[in-house]
Formats: structure tokens, sequence, C-alpha cells
């Protein structure tokens, strides 16, 4: 099966598959607002999520802030995109609850990407034994206030 042309200036996947939601090779048809993004998340079938960072202007501070945007994006077995790579995704009709967007083309491998996962995993351990300490001190004190 051919890939069809999807009207965006893409590289064509070298696989094909026989997905009917894919915008090359199924009946899919992509519409709308295009992101290029990182791929944060692959655990789902033939869902990721991906996640780009845009700025947002404080007009009191006179500063921009940092925010991120996370959606879930449809990935077609022939384009395949694992955790780390840059994709640029292309919104498209509600394939689920919450997919409105399709993978179209993968760019490349972020840099640093698995020392960014391992940081952000190492604070939310930190976050839960913190927590983990802190429930103990606040039994520890209410069982001294019950003996007394």
């Amino acid at each position: 099966m051919e890939a069809k042309n999807i009207g965006l200036e893409v590289s064509k996947p070298k696989k094909a598959c026989e997905d009917d939601n894919c915008p090359f090779h199924g009946a899919l048809k992509c519409r709308g607002r295009i992101f290029t993004g990182t791929v944060v998340s692959s655990r789902m079938q033939k869902t990721v999520n991906v996640e780009w960072e845009w700025q947002n202007y404080l007009r009191k501070y006179e500063r921009y802030e940092k925010r991120r945007s996370r959606v879930k994006a449809h990935n077609p077995s022939c384009i395949n995109a694992n955790e780390g790579d840059i994709v640029r995704i292309m919104e498209c009709r509600p394939l689920s609850k919450t997919k409105n967007f399709v993978v179209v083309e993968v760019l490349g491998r972020e840099k640093g990407f698995e020392q960014r996962m391992e940081a952000e995993e190492e604070s939310k351990v930190k976050k839960e034994a913190k927590k983990s300490e802190d429930n103990k001190d606040s039994a520890k004190k209410a069982e001294e206030e019950q003996k007394e």
C-alpha cells in the first residue's frame, strides 16, 4: 500500500501499516493545528504522550514564564515513535475521549532526555520520602499527645 499525500510537507513513512487511523495508509483526515514536541511516554498501545514548552508573558512583572502542554496522540505502527523522540503531531477528529492528535513525523531524538527523566524520577522519590517522614512525625506527635 502506497503512502498517500496528507497535505503537509512531511517525510512519508518507510514501512506500511494496516491501521485505519493512520493518515498515510488509513482513512484518517488531518486538519487544524500542528505542534512539535517530545514523546514523554509511549507505554500505551498505539498512543504516545507528547509534551512541549511555551512561554506566557506576565504583564505585571514584564517577564515570561515557562509553561508545558501535554497531549495524547495516536502513534501509527508505520511511524512507531518512542520515548525521547521529537515528533510533529497534527490535529484530527477525536479518536477517543482524550486523543485528538496523530503523529505524522519523527524529527529526531532529544539530547539529554534520559537525564531529564531520571531527575524527575529522583525528585518524585524525594517528595514521597519527605511525605512519609512528615506522616511518621505527625503520628508520633499524636501518640505523645494521647499519652499526656
